[in-house]
């Protein structure tokens, strides 16, 4: 009874949201998105089958589906931590009522299970379960199977949200965890170590003998309590009260900005902005799925040769981090941007650091991704004509984009599935910088020259580079053209 009142109440407070009623257009949008992935996902699961027995065909498809569950749990417990915003629930309204804790510590683990990263796997794992698994195994094999799959996806949900309060400040654990996964795999496609082996002989257990699946079931009520006796520890006012107050996260200073004079204190400032706050902090402790995306194409023969596919994968990893930031660099300043116009900052410099900042970042991404040369020096070739493409071409054109940007966002609130101050055109400006170079380069490569294709690419990013001074000024144009109806926006929260 009393789950259905928190339930009523809490879709209340979301429908009733500003926030909601003025993003609807962006929902929709975010609704057809997801239609779309799940059309997706579903075909995948449907077609996983013969796709497995084309790339392996002396092998046994579900055994090779098998070992490959224990890094896709890996991995998604890793994005879970990245991305799965922590159930909330303004617990301080009910203490005054007669209404055990305990129960309300239920209801907030409880949201979690109804989170979309719960039930997306299931369209890929139901449908091969029902149409590869059942081949070789009984129905009662094939039922313990699902069973400990979905469990296993539940305990992953609970043992994120468990370490995401336990670890929420000690970003270098993530990084060390997505290094250790990435080594893994790689490791295991030399055939150094064969975890994927020890996931297969676990999961063929369970389907040989179903009263395996009771293991899983026992890890989520393990997790299930860590989350329990964290949040009920938790539930006093003064634990309440103390669990608002925040440290101030700080960066040291950099000697090389301070020597850039008002440049360099606007570049310290912006990282600064990135570091104490949840929202970009949390696209910071994504850095390690833009640079290791890689990882997932450059090991396999058959993408080798698709170059067009190779300009895709490294226009992401150097630009990618770049693009996030330069979309909504206006935006990310929404809540002081008042006190910006009434600054004495000359606009020139504070554009000039916007892109310093943005250039900066594609730098770094792109001396990470040097080691990728070791699977072959023509990766390092078309990483850096993609860098000089994103240096000198994407970095103006998003700035300039940016400043059409009047939504205002809240960076207190986590990144993941969080819509707030994004609008339509932040995911259309996004085309033109993924598919532009590859349209540079597919007119020389139906030609035959290929190389010619990827000079073209760098040749336009150092043609923009050149011009560097009249991006500048263009955007400084628009940005005095709009930033009265930016400030007009950022003050309405839309």
């Amino acid at each position: 009874m009393l789950f259905r009142i928190f339930l009523d109440q809490q879709w209340k407070e979301y429908i009733r949201s500003s926030i909601w009623q003025r993003n609807l257009v962006t929902n929709i949008f975010i609704g057809f998105f997801l239609l779309l992935m799940i059309s997706y996902l579903l075909m995948l699961g449907i077609f996983i089958d013969p796709i497995l027995r084309k790339v392996f065909p002396e092998d046994d498809p579900v055994a090779i589906f098998n070992g490959i569950i224990i890094y896709y749990l890996g991995f998604d417990l890793l994005v879970r931590y990245l991305m799965q915003s922590l159930p909330t629930f303004a617990i301080e309204s009910y203490l005054h009522l007669p209404i055990r804790k305990s129960t309300m510590v239920h209801f907030v683990i409880a949201k979690s299970i109804f989170h979309i990263l719960n039930f997306l796997p299931l369209l890929v794992f139901l449908p091969f379960a029902l149409i590869s698994v059942t081949q070789s195994y009984s129905s009662l094999s094939t039922l313990g199977w699902i069973i400990a799959v979905i469990f296993l996806i539940f305990n992953n949900n609970f043992l994120a949200t468990y370490f995401k309060r336990q670890l929420v400040s000690k970003p270098l654990i993530t990084l060390f965890a997505g290094v250790v996964l990435i080594s893994l795999a790689i490791l295991d496609h030399f055939n150094v170590i064969k975890l994927s082996a020890v996931s297969s002989a676990i999961f063929r257990a369970i389907l040989e003998n179903p009263v395996f699946t009771a293991i899983p079931v026992l890890f989520v009520l393990f997790s299930y309590s860590l989350n329990f006796f964290l949040l009920k520890n938790k539930m006093y006012p003064e634990e309440i009260i103390k669990s608002k107050s925040y440290h101030v996260h700080d960066i040291p200073r950099i000697k090389y900005l301070t020597s850039l004079g008002l440049t360099g204190d606007l570049v310290m400032l912006d990282m600064k902005l990135w570091w104490r706050h949840k929202r970009t902090r949390t696209i910071l402790y994504m850095f390690p799925i833009f640079i290791l995306y890689g990882f997932m194409f450059y090991p396999m023969p058959q993408y080798q040769n698709q170059i067009s596919w190779l300009i895709f994968v490294g226009t992401f990893m150097t630009g990618g981090m770049t693009m996030n930031y330069l979309n909504y660099a206006f935006g990310y300043e929404s809540n002081h941007f008042d006190g910006i116009l009434t600054s004495r900052v000359d606009m020139d410099l504070y554009i000039k650091a916007k892109l310093s900042i943005g250039m900066l970042i594609s730098t770094f991404c792109f001396i990470i991704t040097i080691p990728y040369l070791f699977f072959d020096i023509k990766i390092l070739l078309i990483n850096f004509v993609t860098f000089l493409f994103n240096l000198g071409f994407i970095s103006f054109v998003l700035l300039y984009m940016a400043t059409y940007n009047k939504k205002r966002m809240d960076l207190s609130k986590g990144s993941s599935f969080n819509y707030q101050g994004v609008g339509a055109a932040n995911w259309l400006v996004l085309l033109p910088a993924f598919i532009m170079p590859i349209l540079i380069y597919l007119p020389f490569r139906l030609m035959g020259y290929s190389y010619a294709g990827l000079a073209a690419i760098g040749f336009i990013g150092i043609i923009g580079l050149l011009t560097r001074k009249y991006w500048i000024r263009s955007i400084e144009r628009n940005f005095y053209r709009r930033k009265y109806v930016m400030a007009d926006g950022f003050r309405e929260g839309g």
